[in-house]
Parts: C-alpha cells; structure tokens; sequence
C-alpha cells in the first residue's frame, strides 16, 4: 500500500483509508459485528492504516466497534474520530463548547481503547463558539498528549484560515467525487496554499458512482439517501449518464467503475486521502485495487470531456443540512 503525507502536518497514511461509519450509521441497518471487525481487520492486512469514525456514528457504538477492532495494531494505524453535536446526536443541533469538546474526548479515548487520537475533527462549524476557542482547546488537548493532529470537516475558507493561524489544521474533510466538485473553487487551492491535507469522505458519490444503484433500488427506511435530493427516483434516472460515462472508461482501463472514480479523486493531488466506506469485504478489495491504476494526462483529459457534458441533478443535501456545511 502506498502511502500520502496529509499536507505538512507530518501525519503520513495509507493512500485510501476506511470510512467506518456505515458499518453502524447512516446506510440501513448496522453490519453484525462481527463481520464490521472482519472487515475492518482485513482492510488492516490489505495495508490500510488510516481509520475514520466519530462520536456522532452511533453515539460512540462507532468508536467502540473500531477500538475492539484494532486493539492488536493500535500503535501501527492512525484513528480519526470528531466531535461537535450535542450529545452526539446529529439531529440535536451543534455544540463545539470546549467542555463539550473535552466531554467527547474523554469519550471517545474510552471507546477506542487508547490513550490519544490521531487525529481529531471538529465535525461542523459551530456559529455559538469562536473557531480559534475550538482550535484553541484542540491545541491544549495535543499539548496534553490526548490528541495528535487537528482536523475540520466541511468548514468554509475564513473559518479554516482562522482556526489554521491558532493550531495548524492537518487535514480538512469534505465531500468529494466526480459528481461533487465543488471544493475545487475556493477550498483546494486554500488547503494548498496552507499546506493542509484534504480527506474525501463519499468519494463514490455516497455509492452511486460505482454502478450499483439504479432509478429502481429501493433503500432502507432508515437509509439516509432516502432525504438526499440527488437520490430521488428521477434525479437518479438522470444521473446515471454519469455512472455510464465512468463505465465506458473504466472498459477501457479493465477496471471497475469504484477504482476509476477512486483513481480520479487520487489523480487531483498527492495529498488527498479518501475514505470510502463499505461493509463488504469484495468491495473493499475492489476500492483498494484503486490505488495500483496510474490515470494518464490523456486519461484525465478523456474523463474531464466526458463528464463535463453532464449536468448532474439534485443537491447533494437536504436544505438544513446544507445550512450546516461550508461555514
């Protein structure tokens, strides 16, 4: 497994890390834990050294299934987890108080069976607390040898430039694909510019780019793409021009449309990490081949021509969600 260096942070990962927080969050029902640790283990022999969670996955049930999974390798992986929800719960609004923020910490060390966080996220911007307060408390919890690294996720430039000049920022996490590209307007060069790392969360499109979700898959009740406009019953008959633009080239490199997309999101910078998710091992196996695809200049061109002729529909979230991110 090759690996990325997150900006100029010093924190070096493995080129792809795993998203967790399907295995108990936010797609349908939690995977049996024991085939989670199966999976999360067998990402670890495959080399993946990188493993992203959070407190708001399941109030800590997230946390938990990572700390007992990677108990025998803990001083050989980097865990990311966040904080910034009150209580944990998403749906309870944002609380990045700095008693909150130690709250969470002292939860989440438990949880994962460790001594110190690699990495730590604030997981929104909380418009109630001053971002250098956030970055501040985050810069005593790394003086206290409690965490490693600080991260934001989904923040805007001024709240990441503000945050950056209080404690350095080692990565930012946001959503992007080939059918989410709206941080290479303002956040990239940003990141650039600071010498921040960027971890892509969803670079899969949240599963759609991969081919395997129609305008006829019907999801769980308690699958969160059942809120998301981009998922709707028509938006995703529109939106299959680009599964099958991403099908055409992956033909022709005897790929899979995963490991195309994944070696695209790879392609963009050498200090993007993404974090697909899966509770599957094939497909994990699958993602991890994406790393050995070396895409051209004339690869990266044909996949630019294609997709630029596509007008993907629908947001990517509901309003009040949107209303949290970019701030």
């Amino acid at each position: 497994m090759q690996t990325r260096k997150l900006g100029n942070s010093g924190l070096e990962v493995s080129a792809l890390g795993l998203g967790c927080m399907g295995l108990t969050f936010g797609y349908g029902p939690a995977a049996k834990e024991s085939d989670a640790i199966a999976l999360i283990q067998r990402a670890y022999d495959l080399g993946v050294d990188f493993f992203d969670s959070a407190e708001a996955y399941s109030q800590g049930v997230n946390e938990a299934l990572l700390g007992k999974a990677l108990k025998p390798y803990r001083n050989k992986v980097k865990i990311a987890t966040k904080f910034g929800f009150k209580d944990g719960d998403a749906t309870k609004g944002l609380d990045s108080s700095p008693a909150r923020i130690r709250t969470v910490v002292e939860a989440s060390l438990k949880h994962l069976q460790t001594d110190v966080i690699d990495l730590l996220y604030q997981h929104r911007v909380d418009p109630n607390v001053p971002i250098e307060e956030v970055a501040g408390t985050v810069k005593d919890l790394i003086a206290e040898g409690k965490v490693k690294y600080f991260g934001m996720s989904e923040a805007g430039v001024q709240s990441i430039r503000k945050a950056h000049a209080v404690q350095p920022v080692a990565a930012l996490q946001s959503e992007y694909s080939l059918w989410w590209r709206e941080p290479e307007k303002e956040i990239l060069p940003t990141l650039e510019e600071l010498g921040i790392g960027f971890v892509p969360f969803s670079p899969l499109g949240k599963g759609f780019l991969t081919g395997a979700i129609n305008e006829n898959t019907e999801f769980d009740k308690t699958d969160f793409r059942n809120i998301v406009p981009r998922f709707s019953e028509e938006n995703r008959k529109a939106n299959q021009a680009m599964v099958d633009a991403i099908g055409k080239i992956a033909k022709e490199k005897n790929a899979t449309n995963a490991q195309i997309a994944l070696a695209w999101v790879l392609a963009q910078k050498p200090w993007i990490v993404p974090i697909p998710g899966t509770t599957k091992i094939h497909r994990l196996e699958e993602n991890l081949g994406a790393v050995a695809i070396q895409l051209s200049s004339d690869d990266l061109r044909e996949i630019e021509n294609a997709v630029s002729k596509i007008d993907v529909q629908g947001a990517r979230y509901p309003q009040q969600l949107q209303d949290r991110v970019g701030k």
